[in-house]
């Protein structure tokens, strides 16, 4: 995992930036990525403490909290961060876009896998929720407020409070 490619991928996402220059000094989610990958080092080195202190500063500039726990695959982007929370044991994939107030979030206090795990080109739509240790496939949606708390199969998008999910000409798959 490179700036470069960071860089790349928040270019190819975000519209709005223009250049490598402006996403580099503007960017909250950029910004939080590269502290949370030295917070996630710093907590595989078993440096808990000093690894939280870096997640929590910069949870303090950017407004988004990962916790150096999770795992983070390559190419993610997070377009307007502001409140976006990953917990402990979430599992997020290879090129997924998050948008701001989005919770990938735990329901048991147990120390197991308790949050949720998404594939590979998923979009988390503002303010989505996803709750417990679930299973997002990969190339799936989740659309703007949608709480999930069931698996997703591959190529669905979900809607709605609880979430239902779709087939991609619209049709309801089943209620989660």
């Amino acid at each position: 995992m490179s700036f470069r490619e960071d860089i790349r991928a928040g270019l190819e996402r975000d519209p709005a930036t223009l250049s490598a220059w402006e996403l580099w000094f503007t960017s909250a989610g950029l910004h939080a990525i590269w502290q949370y990958r030295l917070a996630h080092r710093l907590w595989n080195l078993r440096l808990r403490t000093l690894s939280r202190m870096v997640s929590n500063h910069a949870k303090f500039f950017t407004a988004i909290e990962i916790h150096p726990g999770a795992t983070i695959g390559k190419r993610f982007v997070i377009d307007h961060g502001v409140g976006v929370v990953i917990g402990e044991t979430a599992v997020i994939g290879d090129d997924v876009l998050v948008y701001h107030g989005v919770t990938l979030g735990g329901k048991t206090l147990d120390p197991v896998k308790r949050h949720p795990t998404v594939g590979d080109r998923v979009i988390l739509g503002a303010g989505a929720k996803l709750i417990g240790n679930i299973r997002i496939g990969n190339d799936c949606a989740v659309g703007a407020n949608a709480v999930v708390t069931k698996d997703m199969p591959a190529g669905t998008v979900a809607v709605g409070v609880n979430a239902r999910l779709l087939n991609i000409t619209g049709d309801d798959l089943y209620l989660i």
